[in-house]
């Protein structure tokens, strides 16, 4: 406890790839805003959603947290709720696709402007990648593998895997809370259904949380002999982790339902889908559209 404060990992990866996108994300915008004008398309909120979005990631795997999972269930499971239910939202808030596009190098953005245009399997591949339902199937998927006592003591055992299942919560996790607020573009899933959508995903979470909660012994064998020294049996731990699941999970997956059923509830939440796309997206849209976005 005394030198856990102290326990910052600097994980080389961790820090290039938060660098990185921080840079790419901060050229695109200057670029945008140069062009179009200050606050066009992405505003000021939104770069300090992405930055906060940036540094929650940052904090979460390079923090003394990071260095505390590797003892206790619970801590890691808090390092991936704040993946998922903070990092990532505040990410695909910060609205990066069109920064991202506009940091390429201008020739780099007409030509991809003009394949995008020019051929359908792009926009067909992209649109069923991101069909609510097999990105709703996707995020279930690598929260239940990832939890599964085989593959968790796999990635904590192995620096590359634990980098792979970092990515995947990440990853899935920001395609989820894109389909739910859908911050630009056309929306993919109506606010009626994505109170629905969003209650599904909380219930799966509830039930796992349950299981883990009123085990009656622990699953993960890598945390047995490392719990004491925190004042916990290994099945203590688990059913703390299964609590933080549980009840900070079940408080965010309520706030965005209750969001998106108020927006279901305005007069014009029916017609949000009908707002100009900002980006293109994988739906057939005119060429002029491709061209406005990267030119």
């Amino acid at each position: 406890m005394n030198g856990l404060w102290g326990a910052w990992t600097w994980e080389p990866l961790v820090v290039l790839g938060v660098g990185i996108a921080a840079c790419w994300y901060a050229v695109g915008v200057q670029r945008l805003w140069h062009r179009a004008g200050v606050g066009h398309a992405v505003g000021r909120g939104h770069a300090w959603l992405f930055a906060a979005g940036l540094l929650t990631v940052g904090l979460a795997l390079v923090s003394p947290l990071d260095a505390l999972g590797d003892a206790l269930f619970s801590a890691h499971m808090t390092q991936h709720l704040i993946l998922i239910l903070i990092a990532a939202p505040l990410l695909v808030l910060g609205r990066p696709i069109l920064p991202f596009v506009w940091a390429l190098p201008r020739s780099w953005r007409r030509r991809a402007g003009r394949w995008w245009a020019a051929g359908p399997s792009a926009r067909i591949a992209l649109g069923a990648i991101t069909l609510p339902s097999v990105v709703w199937v996707a995020h279930v998927t690598a929260l239940g593998f990832w939890h599964v006592p085989g593959p968790y003591g796999w990635a904590l055992s192995h620096e590359w895997v634990h980098a792979i299942e970092h990515a995947s919560f990440l990853l899935t996790g920001c395609l989820f809370w894109w389909v739910v607020v859908q911050p630009t573009g056309r929306r993919r899933l109506g606010y009626g259904a994505a109170v629905v959508y969003v209650s599904a995903l909380a219930a799966v979470m509830g039930a796992f949380a349950a299981v883990l909660t009123f085990a009656r012994a622990p699953w993960y064998v890598e945390h047995l002999r490392r719990t004491a020294a925190w004042g916990l049996t290994a099945l203590e731990d688990q059913q703390l982790a299964g609590l933080i699941m549980w009840i900070p999970t079940s408080l965010v997956y309520l706030a965005a339902a209750s969001f998106c059923f108020v927006r279901w509830l305005e007069p014009d939440g029916r017609v949000a889908g009908q707002e100009p796309l900002e980006l293109p997206l994988p739906s057939p849209e005119p060429s002029y559209v491709v061209s406005s976005t990267v030119s």
